[in-house]
């Protein structure tokens, strides 16, 4: 069965590598397995040809090295966005198991991180709270805008032993749209006995 873009991104480790490719544009399979260290490098190898089956990535260049070719990928043209019809026109059924899918993934990350023998939650800066502003359309846009302009600072940060990979998720949902009705003022005068 083919799956679609929405839950080819949404793959935890296919997500990890399209935002590796984001910020800089075009990396080898080595410099991507230098920054995903943790990832064993024949699952890394499977999820780049899956997005490069899927036309998400692309071989850029190909280069000669020590009698074996290094292949360059960089992301297709907008295969980091979702487009409408990507998740409008899509059963509430499948958006419920991408959000599951997500959802899971952010259990396992945090599982294994208080799986270790040893950890602290308030040193290493584990942080997980909900947030809720009333903004406008546009607001929203600017404070969007906002974050991602602070995450690109931060985007092309190689690893060192002073760094660790922080995974920073965030989930927008809007409140439910109230559902306008036909009621005259009279009628809500009448039902409250007024």
């Amino acid at each position: 069965m083919e799956q679609s873009k929405a839950d080819l991104i949404l793959h935890p480790i296919r997500l990890r590598i399209i935002q590796a490719l984001l910020p800089e544009g075009n990396h080898t399979t080595q410099q991507l397995a230098e920054r995903m260290s943790d990832i064993p490098q024949a699952t890394l190898y499977r999820h780049l040809n899956t997005l490069l089956k899927a036309g998400l990535i692309h071989v850029v260049e190909e280069r000669r090295n020590r009698g074996t070719v290094e292949k360059v990928y960089a992301l297709a043209h907008n295969a980091a966005e979702l487009t409408p019809d990507d998740v409008t026109e899509t059963a509430s059924a499948q958006h419920m198991e991408l959000f599951v899918k997500f959802v899971a993934s952010l259990l396992s990350e945090f599982g294994a991180y208080v799986g270790q023998e040893r950890y602290n939650m308030v040193e290493d800066g584990v942080s997980f709270r909900k947030i809720e502003l009333s903004l406008t359309d546009e607001e929203y846009r600017t404070l969007l805008t906002e974050q991602r302009a602070i995450a690109q600072r931060y985007a092309d940060n190689k690893p060192t032993l002073e760094r660790r990979l922080r995974m920073i998720s965030t989930v927008v949902i809007p409140e439910t749209k109230s559902i306008p009705t036909n009621r005259t003022e009279g009628d809500e005068e009448d039902e409250h006995g007024g």
